[in-house]
This record gives structure tokens, C-alpha cells and sequence, in this order.
């Protein structure tokens, strides 16, 4: 069996250039706890928007998900953070890896308990398949397959630069 090799950094490259041709004036990005916010931190400050490396939002899925039962409070239950209005914005949503589509459900759940945005649009760096959700990102820098049992997380580096790992946890769903 052949070992995934994705390059985080050169797939990066991609993403940002992806998210310059979604963002629309005044609009914003909001990046998924965890991986999808260390994105949209680099994102905001590399493509030089509004605001410096604090003008971007960040979510949290945990207090929407439908498995809470099963994975409990995890970490980030307190992370969303939004420091702009949500009513009538253009968001971009960022996320690392799109797998089932129940994260970006939630997600989107608790971005609505904020206000209505105008649109949400959604870029990943990696599409991974496997929908059990009607979802699809309007980019993704990858699209790959792995089985339901490995699962793709992004790591980020003390030096700010991204890698990928796979494991084989014991519940594959995220």
C-alpha cells in the first residue's frame, strides 16, 4: 500500500489564490476551528485584507454537531470568535479537509446564530469525498479518496508552515 503524499504548502498556494477569486468587496473569511482557522489567519494576512491577522473570523462546530452526544465537549467549544457584523456579508468559509459535511452543517448553524449573511461560500484545501451530507466546496485546492478509516488532518508547524498526517482512528466520521 502506497503512502499519501499531499504537499500542505504548494496546495496552500493554491487555496489562497482559489480564495482571492471568491472574495467579494467587503467580504470576509471565517475559517473552521481548528485547521481551517489556522488557514484563514494566513490567508487574511497573505492576501493583505482588512483588518491585519485579527480580521478574520473563526468557528466552531461543537455546540451544533449531531454526534455531541458520542464525541462530547471538545476542545474549541469557546473558539468562535467573529469580530465583524455576520448580517449581509459575503463569507468565505474555510475549512482544511471536506469529508462527511456534518462539521460544515454545524458550522454553518452556529454562523447563523450570529446573523444573516448575505452568502457563504466554501473553500477547503482538501475534498476527501465521502458526502453524507448534501455539501460542496465552491473550491478545493485537492480532491482525493481515502478510506472511511484513515482520517486527513492538517498540522500546523511552530513556524506557522502546514503539513498533512493520516491515522486510523476508531471513528471514522468527523
Amino acid at each position: 500500500m502506497t503512502m499519501l503524499q499531499l504537499d500542505a504548502e504548494a496546495l496552500y498556494a493554491e487555496l489562497r489564490e482559489g480564495v482571492r477569486g471568491l472574495l467579494k468587496p467587503e467580504g470576509a473569511l471565517v475559517g473552521v476551528w481548528s485547521g481551517g482557522a489556522w488557514l484563514a489567519e494566513r490567508l487574511q494576512k497573505d492576501l493583505g485584507l482588512p483588518g491585519g491577522d485579527k480580521g478574520h473570523g473563526v468557528i466552531s462546530s461543537t455546540l451544533h454537531r449531531d454526534d455531541f452526544s458520542e464525541r462530547g465537549l471538545a476542545a474549541g467549544t469557546d473558539a468562535t470568535r467573529l469580530p465583524f457584523a455576520i448580517d449581509g456579508r459575503h463569507i468565505v468559509l474555510i475549512d482544511d479537509v471536506l469529508y462527511t459535511g456534518r462539521t460544515l452543517r454545524a458550522v454553518i448553524n452556529e454562523l447563523f446564530d450570529f446573523g444573516r449573511p448575505a452568502s457563504v461560500t466554501l473553500a477547503v484545501l482538501v475534498d476527501r469525498g465521502g458526502r453524507e451530507l448534501p455539501m460542496a466546496a465552491a473550491f478545493a485546492a485537492a480532491r482525493i479518496v481515502l478510506p472511511a478509516t484513515q482520517r486527513l488532518s492538517l498540522a500546523r508547524a511552530d513556524d506557522g508552515h502546514f503539513s498533512f498526517t493520516v491515522t486510523n482512528p476508531h471513528h471514522p466520521h468527523d
